[in-house]
C-alpha cells in the first residue's frame, strides 16, 4: 500500500508542474494553450482482502462431489370431494365409518434434495427426509450426467439416508470432524436450493449441539448459513474442504432462510452410514432417561459449582439407568471419562454406544460425586422436557394444591400425588402452572401439602421443583426469596 500512495503522489505533482509551465510566457509571448501531459499510474496488483478464506478452490474441488436428487413416488388419497379430517375434529369419527366405501387414487408426489458422494463407487448420503416414501430416486451430478439411485437404508431418528449409483471413478468429498469446529469458524454449504443446482453458501458456526424440540437426539450443528428447501441432504464444508455436517433443517416462519439452519454432525452420520452399509439397520444405545437442560439456578439448587450436564427429570424404572440406581435429581456430568457440557450432547453420547455394553456415568447426588455403571438397552428416544410458561395462588413457593383423586392417578398414571389449582408468586414466575403435578423439592419426595411446605422451609432461597405435566417430567428452579 505504500507504494501505491507513493505513485498516487508523484502523478499529481507531474499534473501540477505541467499545467504551471503551460501559462509561463516569455517577455512579449501571447499566452498558448498548451495541453498538459497526462500522466499514468503503473497498474498495482491489489491485495486478497484479510481474513477472508479461499472459499472458491472449495467449491471448485468439492463441487463435482455434491449432487442433486430428485424423488417421485404416489401417495394414496381419499377421492376427490371425501373430506381430509384431523381426528379430533368433531365430524372425524362421523366420516370414519365410510371409509372403504369411497374409492381411493395415487396423487404423485415430487421432491428435491441434495446429497454427497463418499466413495468413488457410488454410496451417497443424504437426508432420511429427502427420500422417505420414494419410489424412484434420480441422482444428477455436476457434469449433466444421471443415475438412478437405490436406497441402501434410512434412519428417521438421525434423518440420515445411504444411496447406491452404479458408477466408477466417481468424485468425491472428504469427510472432516465436526468437534474440532468451533463456533465463529466459516462454514460453505452447496447444494439445490429450489432446485437451483450447485448452489454455494457461506457463513460461520453460530452454536453446538443444539438440541432442537423435535424430540432428534440430533447435536445439532447452528449455522447462519443460507440454506433453503432443497438445500436438505447437501454437505456442509469447513474451510480445509472438509465435510462435518449434512444440512437437515431450517428454523423459519416463511418457509425460507432466515438466519437459523441445523447440520448433521458428520461423526454421527457416518457411524449411521456404516451400520446401514454393513448391516442394513441401525442399533443404538439407550439407558432409559428423560433429561433437561441446568441452569445457574438449578445448579446452585443443586450445589454445583457451575451450570453443566444433563438433569435427570424422570427414570423408566425397567430399563437400564433405573435397574442401575439412577434416580430423578442426578445430574450426569460425563460418560466413560467423557465430559457432558449440555444436556443435549448427551443422547448422542448414549447412541453411539452398542447395546449391551456397560459404560460408567459420572453422577451428581447429593452434593457429591459418584460412579454409577450401566449396560446400555436398545435405543428408544430420550425425551427432553423444557418450561412453560405461568397461570395466579398460596404459600411461600405460591401455589395452592390438592391430593390426586384415583381416578387422577389411574387415568395419569402418575407417581406425584399433589396437583396445582392455582399459582402465583414465585411459582408463577418460575412457569408452574394449574394443573401440574408436584413430585418432589429439591429431590425430596412430597406426598402431601405438610410435606411440602415442610421441604420448602428447608429450601433456603431456591428450590428445584420436580414436576409432571402431560407426558413429561422437568425440574423448574424457583427463586423462593
Amino acid at each position: 500500500m505504500p507504494s501505491t500512495r507513493l505513485k498516487l503522489s508523484l502523478a499529481a505533482i507531474a499534473v501540477s508542474a505541467a499545467i504551471g509551465g503551460a501559462w509561463a510566457l516569455g517577455p512579449g509571448q501571447a499566452p498558448v494553450a498548451q495541453i498538459p501531459p497526462v500522466a499514468v499510474a503503473t497498474p498495482v496488483a491489489m491485495p486478497a482482502p484479510i481474513g477472508y478464506p479461499d472459499m472458491r478452490s472449495i467449491v471448485a474441488a468439492n463441487g463435482p462431489a455434491v449432487v442433486n436428487i430428485s424423488v417421485t413416488g404416489k401417495r394414496s388419497e381419499s377421492a376427490a370431494g371425501f373430506p381430509q379430517l384431523d381426528p379430533n375434529d368433531p365430524f372425524y369419527h362421523f366420516f370414519r365409518q365410510f371409509r372403504g366405501m369411497v374409492p381411493r387414487e395415487s396423487t404423485p408426489t415430487r421432491g428435491l434434495g441434495s446429497g454427497f458422494i463418499i466413495s468413488a463407487d457410488g454410496l451417497i448420503m443424504t437426508n432420511a427426509h429427502v427420500v422417505a416414501d420414494a419410489d424412484e430416486v434420480v441422482v444428477k451430478l455436476n457434469d449433466k450426467r444421471e443415475f438412478k439411485a437405490k436406497i441402501l437404508g434410512q434412519d428417521k431418528a438421525s434423518d440420515v439416508a445411504v444411496l447406491r449409483i452404479e458408477g466408477r471413478n466417481l468424485p468425491t468429498v472428504r469427510i472432516g470432524n465436526s468437534r474440532q469446529a468451533q463456533v465463529g469458524d466459516w462454514v460453505l454449504a452447496i447444494g439445490s436450493p429450489f432446485g437451483f443446482e450447485s448452489s454455494a453458501s457461506a457463513g460461520i458456526i453460530s452454536a453446538k449441539s443444539r438440541s432442537l424440540p423435535d424430540g432428534s437426539y440430533v447435536p445439532f450443528l447452528q449455522t447462519d448459513v443460507a440454506v433453503n428447501p432443497g438445500n436438505s441432504g447437501g454437505p456442509l464444508f469447513n474451510m480445509q474442504g472438509e465435510v462435518i455436517g449434512i444440512n437437515s433443517q431450517i428454523y423459519s416462519r416463511s418457509g425460507g432462510f432466515q438466519g437459523l439452519s441445523f447440520a448433521i454432525p458428520i461423526e454421527l452420520a457416518m457411524n449411521v452410514q456404516q451400520q446401514i452399509v454393513k448391516h442394513g439397520k441401525v442399533e443404538r444405545g439407550r439407558i432409559g432417561i428423560s433429561i433437561q437442560e441446568i441452569d445457574q439456578s438449578l445448579a446452585d439448587s443443586f450445589g454445583l459449582s457451575r451450570p453443566a450436564g444433563a438433569l435427570v427429570t424422570s427414570v423408566d424404572k425397567d430399563g437400564p439407568a433405573g435397574k442401575a440406581g439412577l434416580e430423578a435429581g442426578d445430574v450426569i456430568l460425563g460418560i466413560d471419562g467423557e465430559r457432558v457440557e449440555l444436556s443435549g450432547e448427551l443422547p448422542a453420547i448414549v447412541a453411539a454406544k452398542r447395546p449391551g455394553e456397560n459404560v460408567r456415568l459420572q453422577v451428581w447426588r447429593n452434593r457429591a460425586a459418584r460412579d454409577i455403571v450401566v449396560q446400555v438397552g436398545a435405543f428408544e428416544e430420550e425425551r427432553s422436557a423444557s418450561a412453560e410458561a405461568p397461570t395466579a395462588g398460596q404459600n411461600r413457593l405460591g401455589v395452592a394444591v390438592r391430593p390426586l383423586t384415583a381416578e387422577e392417578k389411574r387415568r395419569t398414571g402418575s407417581s406425584g400425588n399433589l396437583v396445582v389449582e392455582r399459582t402465583g408468586g414465585p411459582a408463577a414466575r418460575a412457569g408452574i402452572r394449574a394443573g401440574d403435578i408436584i413430585v418432589s423439592v429439591n429431590g425430596q419426595v412430597v406426598g402431601d401439602a405438610d410435606k411440602l411446605n415442610a421441604a420448602l422451609a428447608q429450601s433456603g432461597k431456591r428450590a428445584a421443583i420436580l414436576i409432571e405435566r402431560g407426558n413429561s417430567r422437568l425440574f423448574v428452579p424457583v427463586e423462593l426469596g
